[in-house]
């Protein structure tokens, strides 16, 4: 799949996600077989971007290419803006935001609210992509609400202003993540316009990523929820879709190795304070499923130290891992 001058080494791509696609995250799934990661989204309101939260947000150091900034706003001027700060601070690619369905974003006017205003949208399109030499991309929903599903024409707007790659999660606005994914508009963007069309919406295995490539007809893949303690899905579904073949589980040393490089990068990110914190969600994804699971993630999230947090996470998993030899 190209997106601009960028040729992705696969058609998988991870979803951006508010608090999550940090830069250990986004390298991670990378090295686990991502084509392509993208940024949290970055606010496009100026008095921001000075803030230690958007400076790391926007942090690529290290990242394969190609890096890709999301950002997020209903103003056009302000949106150009933050695509040209973020151009010039590395981003090689900019993504818009006009699919996140959270109150606190729609209630400014922005993410999916910006779906009901057809015109505002291309404003912001065109003034985005005026303001760059990098590919401009763009996540949206299928609409509004079920009985205004403009996805179609909002993609023709994107195509017409110049975006060089749509991603569409197969529900509404009003839908939020109820319900399942439907990829009937999705089918019909894709018939729609001519430029790289993502889907994204409930792809949680290989068979179904199979599923939705074929039922839609679209260039691509987003994988969002499903990564969170499963980065490794990415291989899982290159490898069925080259071969029909499904991989087997990872061993659960490769699990813990995996979850502790993860921890590891997330302290240097972040140190220690913060560090320790962002990890908890993360070892609770690993964790989820394992025998007494419940009761480690009640232990492990109240100690506030790296040593500690360590500490105990090798420790359940050496007891898991006891417990797999010992019923083999």
């Amino acid at each position: 799949m190209q997106i601009g001058p960028y040729k992705l080494s696969n058609n998988l791509v991870l979803a951006p996600m508010a608090g999550i696609t940090d830069r250990p995250f986004r390298q991670l799934c990378k090295r686990m077989g991502a084509g392509m990661a993208v940024s949290e989204m970055v606010s496009s309101n100026s008095l921001l971007w000075g803030s230690e939260k958007t400076k790391r947000r926007a942090n690529h150091e290290g990242e394969t290419e190609p890096k890709s900034v999301q950002i997020m706003g209903a103003d056009p001027k302000l949106m150009a803006d933050a695509a040209r700060y973020n151009a010039d601070n590395g981003a090689q690619i900019i993504d818009i935001n006009m699919g996140c369905p959270a109150k606190k974003v729609c209630n400014v006017a922005a993410g999916s609210a910006l779906l009901q205003h057809e015109t505002l949208v291309k404003k912001i399109l065109e003034a985005v992509v005026g303001a760059v030499d990098i590919p401009v991309t763009l996540k949206i929903r299928t609409g509004w609400n079920t009985d205004n599903r403009n996805g179609v024409a909002i993609a023709r707007i994107a195509q017409e202003s110049g975006i060089q790659a749509l991603a569409v999660h197969g529900r509404t606005r009003a839908c939020a993540y109820r319900g399942e994914a439907e990829y009937d508009t999705i089918a019909d963007i894709k018939q729609a316009i001519n430029i790289p069309v993502i889907a994204n919406g409930d792809i949680t295995t290989p068979e179904k990523a199979k599923f939705v490539l074929e039922r839609t007809g679209v260039d691509g893949i987003m994988i969002g929820r499903a990564a969170q303690g499963r980065p490794w899905i990415f291989r899982e579904i290159e490898h069925f879709l080259s071969t029909g073949e499904t991989l087997p589980e990872p061993p659960i040393q490769e699990v813990r190795d995996i979850l502790i490089g993860h921890l590891h990068n997330l302290y240097e990110f972040y140190g220690e304070h913060t560090g320790v914190r962002m990890a908890r969600k993360h070892i609770s994804w690993y964790s989820k499923g394992q025998r007494n699971g419940g009761a480690f993630r009640q232990a492990v999230n109240r100690v506030d130290s790296i040593e500690e947090q360590l500490k105990m996470t090798e420790e359940f998993f050496e007891r898991v891992q006891q417990d797999i030899q010992q019923a083999a």
